[in-house]
């Protein structure tokens, strides 16, 4: 591959023992509903202004080792003057984009999605690249009810994935591959291991049909859980259900599997993440993070859009990464929230 040692670099500056990935690619309608909720209004310049104080955070490169970035984000400066890529790499923590248009109906196939973007993507990567994007990130979402996601829906997000890793690791950027199966609904926990164990399946398989190379890419995927409106699992629960189909699903070739939060809350998120490594502490692959809502929470709400909150708003984000790196190692207790 023409670009074999590039994507080793960036999978070895990402791919670290108590690091993990900062999610900030939400898309305008997303973080305009997560301003909302502290009264801050949407715009560009707040947008910069928030991720400005999320990269600028003192020391949170001893915990954090890659950003996703949203499209608009990479044309846009720090308060200092720098391009928050710049911002990134100065704390190794490695800049990376959001490369997917989102979802549409998936044709002929009702309840099923698709998302949409594989048209001109390797153009668009090699403009990222230029720009300081070292990694990109594709989701495909599978609803849970009575009829999906089918087995058609199923195999189609999988090619989608595939065919956009295949694109990226071309272009020499490391692809974070992230099939989540949703946890909306009244599903039992069971349920959701079976729908998951179907998807990644199908997602290696694809991988695998498309030639690409597993030691050089990040799978993101959900947790095993129970619907949200069934209950709410035990974290052992969860790491057990989760452990049980990643070790059916993920060949040891890849190197990190880096869990989306899905809906959980920060706390929740922590401690499942904790459960995983406590039983798995010798897992072929490093168990991490790649948080958006569960990192920037706390951070948010400190903020409130206002100047004088940044300091705090920046220690709230620091210390949710630390304790993120605290259960990376299974040494996470929930006393920790206090301290």
């Amino acid at each position: 591959m023409e670009y074999s040692t590039e994507l080793e670099s960036t999978i070895n500056d990402m791919v670290q023992k108590g690091r993990g990935i900062l999610a900030a690619d939400e898309s305008a309608p997303t973080i305009a509903k997560r301003f909302d909720a502290i009264s801050v209004q949407s715009t560009e310049e707040s947008r910069r202004s928030w991720r400005d104080l999320l990269i600028t955070t003192p020391g949170l490169g001893e915990y954090i080792s890659g950003i996703i970035l949203f499209e608009e984000t990479l044309t846009q400066n720090t308060d200092a003057g720098k391009t928050i890529q710049e911002a990134a790499w100065a704390q190794k923590i490695v800049p990376g984009i959001k490369v997917d248009k989102g979802t549409i109906p998936l044709a002929l196939s009702p309840g099923d999605l698709i998302t949409q973007g594989l048209d001109g993507l390797a153009e668009r990567l090699r403009d990222y690249k230029q720009q300081g994007a070292r990694f990109a990130k594709w989701r495909e979402v599978y609803n849970i009810d009575k009829h999906t996601p089918t087995k058609h829906g199923i195999e189609a997000n999988a090619e989608m994935l595939a065919r956009y890793a295949a694109v990226c690791q071309a272009e020499g950027i490391v692809p974070i591959v992230e099939p989540e199966v949703l946890m909306d609904g009244d599903h039992d926990i069971v349920h959701h291991a079976e729908v998951t164990e179907a998807v990644q399946h199908a997602v290696f398989d694809a991988l695998h049909r498309h030639h690409v190379t597993l030691e050089l890419m990040i799978l993101k995927p959900n947790m095993v859980l129970p619907g949200k409106d069934c209950r709410r699992a035990e974290p052992d629960e969860v790491a057990e259900a989760t452990l049980k189909i990643l070790r059916r699903t993920v060949p040891v070739a890849v190197p990190s599997i880096n869990f989306l939060s899905g809906g959980q809350g920060p706390e929740e998120a922590t401690a499942n993440l904790n459960a995983l490594n406590q039983q798995a502490p010798d897992a072929p692959w490093k168990l991490s993070i790649s948080y958006g809502r569960a990192l920037q929470q706390t951070a948010l709400q400190a903020w409130q859009g206002k100047t004088e909150n940044i300091s705090a708003a920046q220690q709230a984000l620091l210390k949710r990464a630390r304790l993120n790196h605290s259960a990376m190692f299974g040494g996470y207790k929930m006393a920790m929230e206090n301290s």
